[in-house]
C-alpha cells in the first residue's frame, strides 16, 4: 500500500486510490471511483461512485464531486466546491413517491488538465471546463467554460484569459490576439473565441 488513508475516512473497497495519494479525516470515496497518483483528498470531501480522477488533483475540505464527474490530470477543486448531477432535482416524482437511483439520469462536470475550481463555487452539470481554465472563488458555472479562460461571478462569464501558471494574460501591445504570461513568459494566441499556445 502505497497510499495513505486516515482512519476516520470511508473507502469503498472497490475504489482504486493511486500511489502516493492521501485520503484525510472524515473524506469519503464511494464504489468504483479512481483516483490516479499522488492525489490529495481533504478533510469531509466527497468523491462520488465511479468518479474518475487524473493524477496530481486536489480536492480541498469539504468538496463534493458527485458522479459522473471525471477530471482530468492536476486539476484543484477549492474548498466547499460543488460539481453537481442532476439538472432537474426533486426528491419525489409528480406522484409525490421518493425518487431513487434509476428514476433519474445523472449528468457529470468534466474537467480538463491543469484546471482550478475556485473556493465555494458550484458546477451545474451538464458542462465541461477546459484546460488549464480558472473558475473564481463563489462563481456558479451553468455553461461550458473554453481552456485557459477566466471566468466569475453568477452566472459565470469570462472575463479574461489566464496561463498554466495560473496568472492572468496580458495582451501584448501592437499584436491584437497575442497574450504573454507575466509569469512565465508563454505566448497564446487567440482566435475565434479560442486560446492555443504557441
Amino acid at each position: 500500500m502505497n497510499y495513505m488513508i486516515q482512519p476516520t475516512a470511508q473507502v469503498a473497497e472497490s475504489a482504486e486510490i493511486g500511489d502516493g495519494s492521501s485520503v484525510w479525516d472524515l473524506a469519503q470515496i464511494r464504489e468504483d471511483a479512481r483516483l490516479g497518483k499522488g492525489c490529495v483528498i481533504g478533510r469531509g470531501a466527497y468523491v462520488g461512485t465511479g468518479v474518475q480522477m487524473g493524477d496530481n488533483c486536489k480536492l480541498q475540505n469539504h468538496a463534493l464531486v458527485y458522479e459522473p464527474a471525471s477530471l482530468g490530470e492536476g486539476v484543484f477543486i477549492g474548498p466547499a466546491v460543488v460539481l453537481t448531477n442532476d439538472h432537474n432535482p426533486r426528491s419525489v416524482d409528480p406522484e409525490f413517491k421518493q425518487k431513487r437511483g434509476g428514476d433519474w439520469e445523472a449528468v457529470g462536470v468534466e474537467i480538463g488538465d491543469g484546471a482550478s475550481i475556485g473556493a465555494r463555487s458550484v458546477c451545474v452539470a451538464p458542462l465541461r471546463i477546459g484546460r488549464w481554465a480558472m473558475v473564481a472563488a463563489g462563481a456558479v458555472v451553468t455553461k461550458d467554460v473554453p481552456d485557459f479562460a477566466l471566468v466569475m461571478g453568477v452566472p459565470a462569464r469570462q472575463v479574461g484569459w489566464v496561463g498554466r501558471s495560473g496568472t492572468r494574460l496580458v495582451e501584448r501591445a501592437g499584436e491584437p490576439g497575442i497574450w504573454e504570461c507575466p509569469t512565465t513568459g508563454a505566448l497564446h494566441q487567440e482566435k475565434d473565441g479560442t486560446l492555443i499556445e504557441r
